[in-house]
């Protein structure tokens, strides 16, 4: 789970953290994410433990050091530095999602979106994409594809969902094209 250390100007941000935490649980899905107290990072993983959800936290020992690191977690891990949490995360990870953040949230989505085309994991990667907030994303997508800097069959490689349940059944049903489909076709 890639999302802000901030909960963000809408409540509707918050909610739908909420609302993905409850439903992981409830589906019995551990969550993977950065391991913040604060922000969306702390909605979702205290609405996932709540409900009694296994909640794994990789937070990066500077920040955990600057307490805004998790103490109720089912399991915190404190790395080095951001790369470190990245590929842990990722290690850890059958899928990502990402709910609205800033930066680190934004380069954590094509971070691994490029791991996804490049086929070093095949893993689904997705947005939960409230009040439109990735839509910018998602066009620039469609733009990258349009203007031939994407291949057409990565177009769809960020699932996108402004419903926390629609965006997991898509996550389950997304498919990595696999390098033989693009590569060296349109260099």
């Amino acid at each position: 789970m890639f999302c802000g250390s901030r909960k963000g100007a809408n409540p509707a941000y918050e909610e739908a953290a909420h609302a993905l935490g409850t439903l992981l649980a409830e589906r019995g899905i551990t969550l993977v994410y950065g391991g913040g107290s604060v922000g969306l990072m702390g909605v979702i993983a205290d609405a996932c433990l709540a409900v009694g959800g296994e909640v794994i936290g990789v937070i990066p020992k500077k920040l955990n050091d600057l307490d805004v690191g998790h103490d109720g977690l089912t399991f915190k891990e404190v790395v080095g530095g951001m790369h470190e949490r990245k590929a842990r995360m990722a290690e850890l990870s059958d899928a990502f999602v990402a709910m609205p953040g800033g930066y680190g949230t934004l380069e954590e989505v094509a971070e691994v979106t490029t791991w996804s085309q490049l086929n070093d994991h095949m893993k689904p990667v997705g947005v939960l994409n409230i009040a439109g907030y990735w839509d910018p994303l998602l066009a620039q997508v469609a733009r990258m594809v349009d203007e031939g800097f994407v291949h057409e069959v990565h177009r769809g490689l960020i699932v996108n969902s402004e419903s926390p349940a629609a965006l997991l059944e898509r996550l389950e049903a997304a498919r990595i094209p696999e390098l033989s489909e693009w590569l060296g076709q349109g260099r």
